[in-house]
């Protein structure tokens, strides 16, 4: 059997009747590949749509994903049609392979990569592309057009043979380097191609370098031995990995991910590597995740612990702690390099992902007050220390500020998780979380001799408990509302069982997740809310919610059911195991940033939670209620 048939088995192919089907690709039709300072976007029929430069958060070179004339693109293509193209991961890393057959002539397959190193210091930002002919023979065509800034300048190309530069109006270069193949040569719509055959057993490479300061020969670049030394270095990594239950290929994937939107110099994660991905086809929910927040920090801090990812949860960790360092007050997000997240700005000149507009960079919810960031960040201490960090005197000082705040100002409104543009109010799901702050402070405060702190602490968690139980709850008394004095349900109070705050077989808590499924749910997907929050237009069901009920379902002792709902979501990925932020239930389409790092972080913390309830399970105990989870 050849490779392109036995790839077949595995996956779906997708079917490229002429240029115009590329159109009909979707946000989830793409693989990503990254250096720990940026990630790029490959799309199934071989074009990178979306890459910025040098990191995450830098303006786009590559940005036809929001705009397919102004933005930008690169690709790497058959050129006669029909073909059919299939792409996977090579196992345990992050190098991407797209397999292209093209009808009765031949098969190529295209190998994409960022070198990796896991060094912040040895940061190359580079494209590598190889592109290699397994059977018969093909014709392919190699395309190169930057625009830098998000397509506001002009892009100025040279070509020297086998080299091509693109420069841009405030001195931006980017060079793409021909190896073995071709010759650059300009092309009508814009930038530079390079068109040439390929025969079984021949091959090609494309380099693509950041700020080259001249043009090289491809063998300065040493492309194969770059190939594998990432190949190799991102299969050591995952051998660390501690994680071995029934959805293990879904971990590892999801881990790699995360690892792949860490930024190296700093330990930041960001949400994701992408901007204004619409929650909805068409809708105004385009929103730019290229930075990092608390609140995901956290999480990571949680599911690198379960993973025994030691590096990487102290990481994780200390960019939140040095940050808290320097400026003294918690931001609920802060740019990669710990600094502030810019104004949020719309980007007039691009038409947004198939008319979804507007195309924002920048964040405005950056100035917003959400009292449930401390609760994120003092259960990020309390894992990193249960995990074999050690919290230091000085960190503790800060840690130590951050829960005074919380007793002074947990009884204030604010705008909540979900980051809404209509106000503040008294949401119980930010209550739950500055509870959680003051319980993790009662925890850690022994430590480090705070006894008497450790007292009062705990007369204001118990304080808090007690009124969010009264106060947290609808007209009947019987379940928990999204704030005070509303009445209807939010699926952030999944957590209310996840973080201790009752137990699972508490009644008000039963029928709280029963609510939530019967109000917010559509199949085994559940939506964040159903009220009016500032912004208008539609939504998908949130990835994450479905995780958090799967897991509260666990711990009320319903794993099967906790398994339908996990399973659902963990196939809802694309073809590669990629998770979007949201879904539309009726289609499956997956919308708004992609890969988003709060949906991977769910579906690692609900496999570890749904295995620890099937061990349990086993063992004779029906429920996992006082059990925790990574630490």
């Amino acid at each position: 059997m050849d490779l392109y048939s036995a790839a077949k088995r595995l996956n779906r192919p997708f079917v490229f009747a002429d240029e115009a089907s590329t159109r009909a690709l979707s946000i989830a039709d793409h693989g990503l590949i990254g250096d720990g300072f940026s990630a790029a976007l490959v799309r199934a029929d071989g074009a990178i749509d979306w890459l910025c430069m040098p990191r995450f958060d830098s303006p786009s070179v590559f940005g036809a994903l929001l705009d397919e004339e102004r933005g930008g693109s690169t690709s790497v293509s058959p050129v006669d049609y029909p073909f059919e193209s299939l792409q996977r991961y090579d196992p345990d890393t992050n190098v991407l392979e797209t397999l292209f057959r093209i009808e009765e002539r031949g098969t190529i397959r295209l190998t994409d990569y960022m070198p990796w190193t896991d060094d912040p210091r040895s940061a190359v930002h580079e494209v590598h592309r190889r592109v290699q002919c397994t059977e018969g023979e093909a014709v392919v065509k190699v395309v190169f057009d930057p625009r830098f800034d998000y397509g506001r300048v002009d892009t100025r190309f040279e070509i020297a043979g086998r080299s091509a530069s693109a420069k841009g109006a405030s001195g931006e270069r980017l060079v793409a380097v021909l190896g073995g193949v071709g010759q650059w040569e300009p092309r009508p719509e814009g930038g530079v191609q390079a068109i040439f055959p390929l025969k079984a057993g021949e091959r090609g490479w494309v380099v693509i370098s950041w700020n080259a300061a001249k043009s090289e020969s491809i063998l300065a670049y040493r492309p194969f031995e770059a190939l594998r030394n990432t190949r190799r270095r991102w299969r050591d990594w995952v051998q660390q990995l501690q994680y071995d239950g029934p959805w293990r290929h879904h971990v590892v994937r999801s881990a790699l991910l995360l690892k792949l939107l860490m930024y190296a110099p700093t330990g930041a994660m960001v949400a994701a590597p992408t901007t204004s991905l619409p929650e909805w086809i068409g809708g105004v929910r385009n929103w730019d995740y290229r930075y990092t927040w608390t609140r995901d920090t956290a999480m990571a801090v949680r599911a690198a612990n379960l993973l025994g990812c030691n590096r990487e949860a102290r990481e994780f960790f200390h960019f939140v702690r040095d940050t808290l360092e320097r400026d003294r007050e918690l931001h609920i997000m802060y740019a990669v390099d710990g600094g502030r997240v810019p104004d949020e700005q719309t980007l007039d000149n691009f038409a947004g992902y198939r008319g979804s507009r507007p195309v924002r960079i920048g964040n405005g919810a950056r100035d917003q007050l959400q009292l449930d960031t401390a609760g994120a960040l003092m259960d990020a201490a309390y894992v990193y220390e249960r995990g074999g960090g050690l919290l230091t005197a000085r960190g503790w000082r800060r840690l130590r500020a951050v829960v005074d705040n919380v007793a002074s100002m947990w009884a204030e409104p604010d705008h909540g998780i979900w980051e809404p543009r209509a106000g503040k109010r008294h949401n119980v799901h930010s209550k739950l979380m500055s509870w959680l702050a003051l319980r993790r402070g009662v925890q850690l405060a022994p430590l480090f001799g705070d006894q008497p702190l450790q007292a009062r602490w705990q007369q204001v968690a118990d304080e808090l408990h007690a009124e969010l139980c009264v106060r947290g709850l609808d007209r009947t008394g019987k379940r928990f509302v999204a704030a005070y004095d509303h009445e209807h349900p939010d699926a952030s109070l999944l957590l209310l069982p996840i973080h201790g705050f009752l137990p699972p077989s508490d009644d008000r808590v039963l029928r709280t997740v029963e609510w939530i499924r019967a109000a917010l749910g559509d199949g085994p997907y559940v939506y964040r809310y159903r009220a009016d929050d500032g912004v208008g237009g539609a939504e998908g069901a949130f990835v994450l919610c479905g995780f958090w009920l799967a897991e509260a379902l666990a711990m009320a002792g319903q794993i099967d059911e906790a398994q339908q709902v996990f399973v659902a979501h963990a196939e809802a990925s694309n073809h590669l195991g990629l998770l979007a932020e949201e879904i539309d239930p009726g289609t499956g389409t997956l919308l708004g940033n992609f890969p988003q790092a709060f949906s991977h972080l769910g579906l690692i913390n609900a496999a570890a939670r749904i295995d620890l309830a099937l061990r349990l399970r086993d063992e004779g105990s029906p429920r996992v209620p006082e059990v925790e989870i990574g630490r």
